[in-house]
């Protein structure tokens, strides 16, 4: 391992770029962060700064203390991220109501069940109405989520009752959206609200806005339009890539641009145009979260994550890297010159220098998507010497948290009891949502294959989204394979269901999967009445992207405690910091802590799970308690006499794609 990266596939490209191609790792080592913005003591609110709260300098020009310029650079850094979560949302929405009137090409409803779920959660009348009727009118009831002057988001009416109440109390349900994304960017204007505490007030109903409706409805939306995900086998890593095809990547996270190009590369046309190119056929792979989208619908493989764009394109085996949204690096232009690849954008809110832009447009799709997949095509014999990594890992993928209710008692009897019994009978120790991005300041996806792999062995069930998925997936930590590295207790757990240990559960809007999952582990009954009584944590070891402090803080303002890695964003303010972390968890029930030492990282992570348990009057963890499960036992036979490894569930041949 390199102090780089642990995966090799990427390692490999590094020294091949060594020298020859600048790389996200390269300028990570060249600029070193400044130390002030890294603590949020400077202020850059008004243009009499900015000003340096160092030393001896304790408040600005016009007076503002750490504290507040230090919850000023908080709350912004929310409304950034919640702002990205949520138009993703609006975008999906505003692709519903298209659908629903006949004026999107190619996009269709695919599970009319779920519609007919999010009706009800919005109170939309389905009895005797077209599906194409009721799916107008969550559209529009979505749009207003979004846009509305008066009245509360819809879906604070999931939330358990407890938890409805604490945000009616401290007034942080959300009104709508954009109002709360407006009402930071006032309060933190220059001269205006100027007390910590009730900006990050403001910061928690934000991020609720995003989390309870901007991200839980493009989750939601995302199901109906494309269909909600099972279970589906798949590989990763860029040995994903093919010599012999065009490769087309995508990157970014707007899944409706994606779902085309998914249904172009199947076309008898275009597939029988590659082929007078002398490609053998087109492969798809992708990059970040539009990678966790295809991947959990189609199974199509992610190359890596944030922090192998770049090196994705200097494999000189892709024809064409197509981008929408976010986490797209401005450098990509540069790789992509320095190869045949072509970088295109799609849309008009993400344009890039030096690479040519297609508009991505929702009435024509298909037609979109069919030209964009014959560019890479016509870029296949413009390929020069290819290098790809052999590395590639087998996964599973796809665990909605429909699926996670299905898979414990079946279509009819779906529930959450099996799990929330594993917990009280401490066969299951605890839960944990590992997620969150990349970060070049760290070696990449160390930390979480780390704390995946501490975490299981300790009995604690996993969830992975975003890119700390993909980072789980690479080691072979999404593969049935990998039960063999969990504790004897949640191994029979997963043994009995039939799934692994570390579950994915989708892209990083998807955290609001996580929210429904301990919602309805509260509902379900025995542990609690709330989010805040659950024996579970979140943890978001190498974050780097304002989505990632939305997402803390929603989670946080919903009951949960949050664990961040890297560095602490706030920390030039003990008064902040101690805010988010004890003052929440006084108020809200949850905290967001911040600890760049991953073992000490892993051993709060356990302290808060254990401290749970405790509360909840439930049974001290004891690992030996449990491990005579059947399979383990017919495993350790069969070793013994074939010296093969097997397992007693399936093995990842046994799971097949969609």
């Amino acid at each position: 391992m390199s102090d780089k990266s642990v995966d090799c596939a990427a390692n490999e490209m590094l020294e091949r770029c060594d020298g020859v191609i600048e790389t996200a790792f390269d300028r990570a080592a060249q600029i070193k962060p400044c130390p002030v913005g890294a603590d949020s003591s400077c202020c850059k609110m008004c243009f009499m700064g900015p000003c340096r709260l160092v030393g001896k300098t304790t408040r600005g020009v016009c007076g503002a203390t750490r504290a507040t310029v230090a919850a000023r650079n908080y709350a912004r850094a929310v409304a950034g991220g919640s702002a990205a979560h949520s138009d993703h949302g609006r975008g999906l929405a505003f692709a519903l109501l298209a659908v629903a009137r006949g004026e999107a090409q190619g996009f269709r409803i695919r599970d009319t069940q779920k519609l007919y779920a999010v009706a009800s959660y919005l109170n939309i009348a389905t009895e005797g109405r077209s599906v194409n009727a009721i799916a107008e009118d969550v559209a529009t009831k979505a749009l207003d989520n979004f846009g509305q002057q008066t009245g509360l988001i819809s879906y604070a009416s999931r939330a358990t009752p407890k938890r409805q109440q604490i945000w009616q109390d401290l007034g942080l349900t959300p009104r709508s959206v954009d109002r709360e994304i407006v009402e930071i960017m006032h309060r933190t204007h220059m001269g205006v609200d100027q007390d910590a505490e009730n900006i990050l007030k403001q910061a928690m109903r934000t991020a609720l806005g995003d989390g309870w409706a901007g991200s839980m409805l493009a989750t939601d939306i995302s199901d109906i339009l494309f269909g909600t995900p099972s279970p589906l086998q798949s590989a990763v890593n860029l040995g994903v890539l093919k010599d012999d095809e065009v490769n087309i990547v995508l990157h970014g996270h707007d899944p409706a641009l994606s779902e085309m190009i998914v249904a172009a590369s199947t076309d008898p046309e275009l597939l029988a145009y590659a082929e007078s190119k002398g490609a053998k056929g087109i492969n798809l792979a992708g990059i970040c979260c539009t990678a966790n989208e295809v991947l959990m619908r189609h199974g199509i493989p992610p190359a890596g994550n944030f922090l192998s764009q770049e090196l994705a394109i200097a494999t000189g085996a892709v024809e064409a890297m197509i981008v929408d949204v976010q986490c797209i690096m401005q450098a990509l232009a540069e790789v992509a010159k320095a190869h045949h690849t072509r970088l295109i954008t799609t849309s008009s809110k993400a344009m890039i220098e030096g690479a040519t832009h297609i508009e991505f447009d929702e009435q024509h799709a298909y037609d979109c998507a069919k030209n964009l997949v014959r560019a890479a095509i016509d870029n296949y014999p413009n390929r020069g010497q290819t290098h790809i990594p052999p590395a590639r890992e087998e996964l599973v993928a796809g665990f909605s948290h429909e699926y996670i209710g299905y898979m414990q008692g079946g279509l009819y009897r779906g529930s959450f009891r099996p799990l929330n019994d594993a917990v009280i009978a401490g066969r299951i120790r605890g839960l944990a949502a590992v997620v969150g991005c990349n970060n070049a300041r760290v070696t990449q996806d160390s930390a979480i294959t780390k704390i995946v792999r501490e975490l299981i062995a300790n009995d604690v069930l996993v969830v992975v989204t975003g890119c700390a998925a993909t980072g789980a997936a690479k080691e072979g930590y999404l593969r049935p394979e990998f039960m063999d590295k969990a504790g004897p207790g949640l191994r029979e757990v997963c043994e009995a269901i039939g799934v692994p240990p570390v579950l994915h559960v989708g892209s990083c809007v998807d955290n609001s999967r996580i929210l429904t999952i301990l919602t309805q582990c509260a509902t379900e009954g025995g542990l609690g009445e709330d989010i805040s009584d659950i024996p579970a944590v979140g943890i978001c070891p190498e974050y780097m992207s304002e989505k990632a402090l939305a997402i803390g803080t929603y989670c946080a303002a919903s009951g949960a405690h949050v664990l961040f890695g890297i560095h602490n964003p706030v920390a030039g303010s003990p008064e902040v910091t101690e805010l988010i972390s004890k003052g929440w968890e006084a108020t809200v029930g949850g905290s967001m802590e911040f600890e760049p030492d991953v073992d000490r990282l892993i051993a709060r992570a356990f302290e808060i799970i254990d401290a749970k348990r405790e509360a909840l009057g439930l049974a001290e963890y004891n690992p030996n308690r449990f491990g005579q499960s059947g399979d383990a036992l017919m495993e350790e036979a069969l070793r013994a006499t074939q010296n093969k490894p097997t397992l007693g569930f399936y093995s990842i041949s046994d799971v097949s794609a969609e």
